[in-house]
């Protein structure tokens, strides 16, 4: 019990940290990737790496590597921003992991205080025999308990566990869709200002 009690520990400080700094506004800040592309739009692209430069959140490095490559083919602007997506996506799933270990290790947990518990039954009945019902009821109870206890600790960190990589996947995508749209812009901006020095 001790084990799969520290285990369950461990999923609730992971889930609670990883429920932290996962929130939309640090991974997706609305107010910071309004004011690049604002910026962006109006041609200041210096000024707008400056912000991304400046930003905490792992989005803003991507929108950097967008800016960066902006010149270059579509196809290469993807893979660069792919590239970092991934870079940064270890970042989000850091720890998350664990969850997936703690889902698999505490029913085995569950399992090993089965064995213990049964074992203990039969070393009653093999000392006493099978007489006296309550003498059983120890190993027996500790077999269920153990069993119900590896159970609740393994489906909260599996549902958690698939919670977590669902959300950092969703994350990458709409990363990449905002960087190819900022790469879009200034595509826009650079037509704009050509066909204004013509005109």
């Amino acid at each position: 019990m001790i084990p799969i009690l520290i285990c369950s520990v461990i999923a609730l400080a992971v889930f609670l940290e990883r429920l932290w700094s996962l929130r939309s506004n640090h991974t997706l800040p609305r107010a910071m990737v309004d004011r690049v592309g604002e910026l962006v739009q109006r041609g200041r692209i210096e000024e707008a790496m400056a912000r991304c430069r400046n930003s905490k959140s792992p989005l803003s490095r991507v929108i950097m590597t967008a800016l960066i490559n902006a010149g270059h083919s579509r196809e290469i602007v993807k893979e660069a921003v792919e590239e970092v997506g991934r870079s940064e996506a270890a970042y989000l799933e850091r720890y998350v992991g664990v969850l997936g270990t703690v889902a698999n290790v505490s029913p085995l947990l569950g399992l090993l205080g089965t064995v213990s518990g049964m074992i203990k039954a039969f070393t009653v009945i093999s000392v006493q025999g099978v007489g006296n019902p309550a003498s059983l009821a120890g190993g027996i109870s500790e077999a269920l308990i153990t069993t119900a206890a590896g159970l609740t600790a393994a489906i909260p960190s599996f549902l958690a566990y698939r919670y977590f990589l669902g959300k950092v996947d969703r994350t990458v995508l709409e990363w990449e869709q905002i960087s190819i749209h900022f790469v879009d812009l200034v595509k826009e901006r650079r037509t704009a200002d050509n066909g204004e020095a013509r005109g």
